[in-house]
């Protein structure tokens, strides 16, 4: 009882502290945002919040899980990254894509014109989300949750202990289907 006791205010302390270097870090970093001009169409809107213009030697940065769209200097007809397990592309129109962070690492995006002249070779970095992140090695186990000043919930990265990644993707399938058929139980009744 008493080793719970500690470690939960270990953990509290922890959750405490991460969060708060995340609240400096974000009050003090400001990703390069490219301003595009104002388009009627809604989507264009959406886009311009996360707007990374994809010039120059900086590269793309994001975390694990978020997506960012790029603007290229010149329409692009191919989209290449180089380790697809680390971030992947998807074109949305000629001069834009969304990049997704899906692990941590680095690797580069090469965009190519219809005459297959490069218009872009850059690099991406994926960062392990950071803020509120805990760690929790028991011998040679990892487990990652996300913490808030309340609690913990099961948050996995590459390198946690299989089955705790395995009973976490299963917990979210089944939520995600108990929605599904909530959602066409009720679409079924109007």
């Amino acid at each position: 009882m008493r080793f719970r006791t500690i470690l939960l205010a270990a953990t509290s302390f922890v959750c405490a502290s991460s969060l708060a270097l995340a609240a400096d870090k974000v009050a003090h970093h400001k990703a390069p945002v490219h301003k595009a001009p104002v388009h009627k169409a809604s989507a264009h809107k959406a886009m311009s919040k996360h707007r990374v213009a994809a010039r120059g030697a900086g590269g793309v940065s994001l975390a694990m899980d978020e997506v960012r769209v790029v603007t290229f200097p010149g329409a692009v007809s191919t989209v290449f990254v180089g380790n697809p397990t680390i971030a992947d592309a998807t074109v949305i129109d000629p001069h834009h894509a969304f990049i997704l962070g899906k692990t941590f690492g680095v690797t580069n995006m090469i965009a190519l014109n219809a005459q297959n002249q490069t218009i872009v070779n850059q690099q991406i970095s994926v960062a392990n989300r950071s803020g509120g992140m805990v760690t929790l090695n028991k011998g040679t186990n990892q487990f990652s949750y996300s913490c808030t000043k309340g609690h913990c919930e099961s948050n996995p990265v590459p390198g946690d202990q299989k089955t705790f990644v395995e009973d976490t993707s299963a917990t979210v399938a089944s939520h995600q289907d108990q929605a599904l058929k909530a959602a066409s139980a009720t679409a079924s009744t109007h």
